[in-house]
């Protein structure tokens, strides 16, 4: 009996959430250029943070910056792994983050918030980042700032 409780544990925290597959089906959306059912996953007032401090897109504003990636068929691959999601109380609001491999990125980090509009779960904002080791964050800081 204790075996088969430990078996029935190990399932439902492995289980993937309704959650984890819109943020699933995201990447892949942008893997294969798929610009309809990629934009799909936003929520109507939803934003992308890119990498560049610069980057606060609207969803019309992301959507025109990535237009010409999606029209060529080559938009993005971002690898998820590592991901933690966490819910609101009354399962309306999630808050992830992720781990992600990328060709040219490199290892970076994906993190935001879920909404959930008519029964869907809606990406309201990403936030993309190029996560810097301690060890070299003065030395970054130190490029941003000009002085190198």
């Amino acid at each position: 009996m204790r075996w088969f409780s430990m078996v029935l544990f190990a399932s439902i925290s492995c289980a993937q959430t309704p959650a984890d597959a819109v943020l699933d089906d995201w990447h892949k959306a942008a893997a294969v250029a798929d610009e309809a059912r990629y934009f799909f996953h936003f929520a109507p007032n939803g934003v992308f943070l890119g990498t560049d401090a610069t980057e606060r897109w609207t969803v019309s504003e992301f959507r025109a910056y990535a237009k010409p990636h999606f029209d060529r068929k080559k938009a993005w691959s971002f690898q998820p792994h590592d991901r933690h999601i966490a819910f609101s109380p009354d399962g309306t609001v999630a808050w992830f983050d992720e781990a992600l491999d990328t060709p040219n990125l490199g290892p970076a980090r994906g993190s935001g918030v879920l909404v959930r509009l008519n029964g869907a779960w809606k990406i309201a904002q990403y936030n993309l980042s190029i996560p810097i080791p301690n060890s070299l964050a003065g030395e970054v800081v130190k490029m941003v700032a000009g002085k190198k």
